[in-house]
């Protein structure tokens, strides 16, 4: 089924979020690129737009929001399980970024 309900915030994003239930099988456009979930995603909810490998930046509304803990498909639900926050973390590097 076609998903109308996704948001795109920039063009450097590599994911959108969903503002409905996905299933599995549905699919949205970005630009004339189709992209079709491989999994149920729920309800605002990250999806991803792109192949991300792991330890690559993933962006949310141009901004970064973690690092991809491991390979994230095309398609694919982006949450805890593949998305590691970077955000007040303690134990990086002092001074490391992003």
């Amino acid at each position: 089924m076609l998903v109308t309900n996704v948001i795109l915030g920039s063009p450097k994003d590599n994911v959108v979020t969903c503002c409905v239930c996905v299933s599995a099988g549905d699919y949205f456009t970005v630009g004339a690129e189709k992209i079709v979930a491989t999994q149920d995603i729920p309800i605002y909810h990250k999806i991803a737009i792109a192949d991300i490998p792991a330890g690559a930046i993933v962006f949310k509304y141009g901004q970064p929001i973690g690092i991809a803990s491991s390979p994230i498909v095309k398609g694919e639900h982006v949450h805890i399980q593949n998305l590691e926050s970077d955000r007040g973390r303690g134990d990086r590097r002092k001074g490391a970024q992003l």
